[in-house]
């Protein structure tokens, strides 16, 4: 294993300590400096982690980063990946991508002419549990795929998150905010999206904060809350889709995957492990060992992915991917909003499957 993956993070709020738990418990990552706009939130981050704060200026300075991680919420993607590009340094979004496609593909031409990489989460789909989904589809254990249900619905994340305002504004909504998971892993299981229909709902005007120092106010929602959509995949099988904030709970499977000879439980797209479950046209169903995948992964493994390949640059995490989800969901939005079929625009290559590793 060579020298560690030097990254600079910049955004430093919730999500960031899962980040920073990762990049200090693996040999693959360091990082060299945290910023934030809010500088006392990097020095929270920087005391808690044991790492540098620095400001924001001071970052894009620092030429031992070699990949900036950007952790801002997706408003800010787009302004984070280019100037970080501009400085020199490749650049990882917190998924999705970008607010936008046009955004997104921006962002990829800007690093193509730079000559740097773009990469981009959700890594969720690198753990054991989606690969070895993936490696028994690609197997052939369901028989040829037909149909896939993917489903999440909770109440709304104003429930526990203190500052939830990003969550109801646009890039948000149950699509953006848990659909990448959902779709990349669909993406994996079963190629690329061609076309999607969709409808989708908006029942409240507002959402009140149930904790933290806000707990009462409300936050305006400007997005559609409640969405279900059917998406046609390339290779011929079908997805359903269904987000929802307005849901109390569900005991839908994550995601199911049908085949002629088969079907299949695949885990959580939003954990890295799990089993998945086969069964047959008959029998009972039976837990699929750990056959392919990273153990032990966590949120960071695609950057710790990039720092295990040859360039340093390329990544299963990919940007093209992430990219082609970005689209699908405006996609559906849009074929909601126009009540008709929609074609996705865009396609991907689907990254190797990733050998059993740890």
């Amino acid at each position: 294993m060579g020298d560690p993956l030097r990254i600079g993070v910049v955004g430093c709020g919730v999500i960031s300590s899962t980040y920073l738990e990762t990049a200090g418990r693996v040999p693959d990552l360091e990082v060299v400096a945290v910023a934030d706009a809010d500088p006392a939130r990097a020095r929270r981050a920087a005391e808690t982690h044991g790492v540098r704060a620095a400001s924001l200026d001071d970052l894009w300075a620092d030429d031992e980063i070699e990949w900036v991680l950007d952790l801002t919420t997706p408003g800010a993607h787009a302004e984070v990946a280019l100037t970080a590009l501009e400085n020199g340094f490749s650049v990882y979004n917190e998924k999705p991508l970008c607010a936008t496609t046009a955004e997104a593909r921006q962002v990829l031409e800007a690093a193509a002419e730079a000559g740097l990489a773009v990469g981009s989460a959700p890594d969720t789909v690198l753990g054991t549990g989606i690969q070895t989904a993936r490696a028994a589809v690609e197997a052939g254990a369901i028989g040829r795929p037909v149909s896939a249900t993917a489903t999440m619905a909770c109440a709304g994340h104003e429930l526990w998150h203190p500052q939830p305002d990003f969550y109801y504004a646009p890039g948000g909504g149950p699509l953006f905010d848990m659909g990448p998971y959902y779709l990349t892993a669909l993406v994996h299981l079963l190629g690329p999206v061609e076309s999607v229909q969709a409808v989708a709902r908006r029942p409240r005007e507002v959402r009140t904060i149930a904790s933290g120092p806000r707990a009462g106010e409300q936050v305006p929602v400007a997005v559609a809350t409640h969405v279900t959509a059917l998406a046609e995949h390339a290779s011929g099988a079908v997805s359903t889709l269904v987000m929802s904030f307005d849901a109390p709970a569900t005991r839908a499977m994550p995601i199911e995957v049908h085949g002629d000879e088969g079907s299949m439980v695949v885990p959580d797209p939003n954990t890295f492990d799990g089993a998945a479950e086969v069964r047959g046209t008959s029998g009972d169903w039976a837990r699929l060992p750990d056959g392919a995948g990273y153990r032990g992964a966590a949120r960071g493994f695609g950057l710790v992915d990039v720092s295990r390949s040859a360039d340093r640059r390329t990544g299963r995490a990919s940007a093209e991917v992430a990219l082609h989800v970005l689209d699908v969901m405006e996609s559906v939005i849009r074929a909601a909003d126009e009540q008709r079929r929609v074609p996705v625009s865009s396609t991907c290559v689907v990254p190797p499957l990733v050998p059993l590793t740890g």
